[in-house]
């Protein structure tokens, strides 16, 4: 019997000490260790994978972490984390107070750049590199990037600008055909042709002044060793291309690449994902939601179009791709291009709902400002994964949209309280607006069983009282109303959900205020220039002294937990809510 080789490897100063003999072992136990803790912790599992002799080869060529490597996403760094001190506690990776789930700088000298969105690691590579000639620092500089990631404008620019200078860059590019869904567009047809031999045309990578090597197989380590020492000696910017399969050594997840980007849990040993209990009496998940709804509405309306940014699965418009696929769009991680190709198409009268995870519409802000806002064009932006979204932790966390869309003019923003809300707005969106409409709404499952009801309009700019009561008002948005209503069922409070942070119900405010002794308000976004900001600046803009309280997430960045954990650690929990009402009711009724 083999003895194991994984239980002495700390750091990658112990995996140079192996031979290249025993390499292969290895490759096969840190395979086997990932699956084991991922069956039953959950975790990013068919990325990392694949990259598990591409990993042991870059630790063992270069000395890091004096040379910087950098994996784009973080989808595919578990192997690097546990070559990297992290292997005793990595059963943490992704929980509460444990180890992120994504590289991060703070957490390791071997973590030389923070990721999480797609597509910055040749940037951020090349930053490096020039730095280091600044400093006369001799050292080696490596940039880890994805098919479906480098086909995003950012990875481009890195290239661009990569190849005008003579920085010691590596770029390796993972070529395994997928991101999460499938990789999309003219880039991976070339790739596909390069890989079959077929491409006629100049090599682009080339053509951009790279030293272009491959492709060559990525489970191969003799291979990926040699080649590796190779470009160690070779000047200027290289691009080595490098064949995968995601999900490597685990059959199923090589079978569905989808299904077990992110499976769950299931068995290490048959790979078999455990079947989730009572999935037919659940509520449905606000993206299914979404995904059944637009099919409904453009079965009926021929102008509705569906766009996404690489996440047909995640955001459910893969249900509309199925169905109607001439009028649904993936467009790859390419989230500036998604949002002003629905600009484009508004113009012409289509009616296009762009879905897009709250997180990464941040990456398109100047195009929701420049090309939709600015010309007031009637783009409706669905964005899914608002709020706190747990494990991912803190590059995902949809905290800040209310924030960050609240100050651009002609914005409408809506954040329905439960599917039959979001259904609503979407079937009032697509009878005509002549504005740009942001629909927010969370990661996970709503509260209805009963919500495939007559499809009714919604009166732009109006909330809506749910409950009467006598001194307090609490001011909700969104899914908080669910929280709210469930904090307070026997509190003496009015509760209202404001539905529209954007424009707020100033008629349904001025009544509130003039009626009540204190006001709460509450969002599962961040309370510095979301919604509780925006009801401040009214109260202020219009000369009300009651006191306001503002719930909502911290000013800081919040971590990875479950989203139960992270709830309460907000206080934005049932309990929490409950105990501060009831302090501030305690106080009314006593002063």
């Amino acid at each position: 019997m083999q003895k194991s080789l994984i239980e002495h490897i700390n750091l990658p100063k112990d995996l140079r000490q192996l031979k290249r003999d025993a390499l292969p072992q290895l490759a096969q136990e840190l395979r086997d260790f990932i699956i084991n803790i991922v069956a039953t912790k959950e975790g990013h599992l068919g990325a990392s994978l694949g990259v598990v002799e591409l990993t042991i080869a870059l630790h063992y060529v270069f000395k890091t972490p004096e040379d910087v490597l950098i994996w784009d996403v973080g989808h595919q760094a578990y192997v690097h984390k546990i070559l990297t001190g992290r292997k005793e506690i990595f059963d943490t990776n992704r929980q509460l107070n444990g180890i992120s789930g994504f590289p991060k700088r703070s957490e390791s000298a071997y973590d030389a750049f923070g990721v999480g969105h797609s597509s910055t690691s040749i940037s951020a590579a090349l930053g490096m590199a020039i730095a280091s000639q600044i400093k006369g620092d001799d050292k080696h500089h490596i940039a880890v990037i994805g098919d479906a990631s480098i086909a995003s404008g950012m990875a481009f620019e890195g290239l661009n600008h990569a190849g005008v200078t003579d920085a010691n860059l590596l770029v390796i590019l993972n070529d395994n055909a997928i991101g999460i869904d499938p990789s999309v567009g003219a880039l991976k047809q070339y790739l596909t042709n390069v890989k079959k031999g077929t491409e006629k045309q100049d090599n682009i990578f080339e053509a951009l002044n790279f030293d272009y090597s491959g492709p060559i197989d990525g489970h191969d380590l003799p291979l990926l060793l040699s080649e590796l020492e190779r470009l160690k000696s070779v000047k200027g910017p290289k691009f080595l291309h490098v064949i995968t399969t995601k999900g490597k050594g685990l059959k199923q997840a090589e079978l569905d690449q989808v299904k077990y980007h992110a499976p769950g849990k299931f068995n290490a040993k048959t790979g078999e994902i455990h079947p989730k209990s009572n999935t037919n009496e659940q509520p449905p998940k606000y993206q299914d939601v979404f995904g059944e709804t637009i099919v409904e509405l453009a079965l009926k309306n021929k102008n509705i179009i569906g766009i996404t940014p690489a996440m047909p699965t995640g955001s459910s418009l893969k249900y509309m791709m199925d169905k109607i696929p001439e009028r649904a769009f993936d467009v790859g991680i390419a989230e500036q291009h998604a949002v002003t190709l629905a600009a484009g198409m508004a113009t012409q009268g289509i009616i296009p709902f762009c879905n897009i995870y709250s997180t990464f519409l941040q990456r398109a802000y100047d195009q929701v400002i420049h090309d939709v806002a600015l010309q007031k064009l009637p783009v409706i932006f669905c964005l899914d994964r608002a709020g706190l979204v747990g494990e991912d932790g803190a590059t995902h966390h949809g905290v800040f949209d209310l924030a960050y869309l609240s100050c651009i003019p002609n914005l409408v923003i809506f954040a329905p309280r439960d599917a039959i809300a979001l259904r609503n707005i979407m079937y009032t969106a697509q009878l005509g607006i002549d504005f740009p409409l942001a629909i927010r709404y969370p990661r996970g499952r709503g509260h209805l069983l009963e919500w495939r009801k007559p499809f009714e309009t919604i009166e732009i700019g109006k909330g809506v009282c749910l409950k009467k009561g006598k001194k307090l008002a609490i001011l909700s948005i969104g899914t908080m109303a669910k929280v709210v209503e469930d904090a307070t069922i026997d509190l003496d409070v009015s509760h209202y959900d404001m539905q529209f942070v954007k424009p707020l119900d100033e008629d349904l405010l001025h009544e509130i205020f003039e009626h009540y002794e204190s006001i709460v308000t509450i969002e599962d976004g961040t309370i510095v220039g979301g919604f509780g900001s925006s009801v401040l600046t009214f109260a202020n803009a219009n000369s009300y002294k009651l006191p306001i309280t503002v719930l909502g997430v911290e000013d800081k960045f919040v971590e990875h937990g479950s989203v139960t954990q992270l709830f309460e650690i907000q206080e934005l929990d049932i309990e929490s809510v409950k105990k501060k009402v009831t302090e501030l009711l305690f106080f009314l009724n006593n002063s």
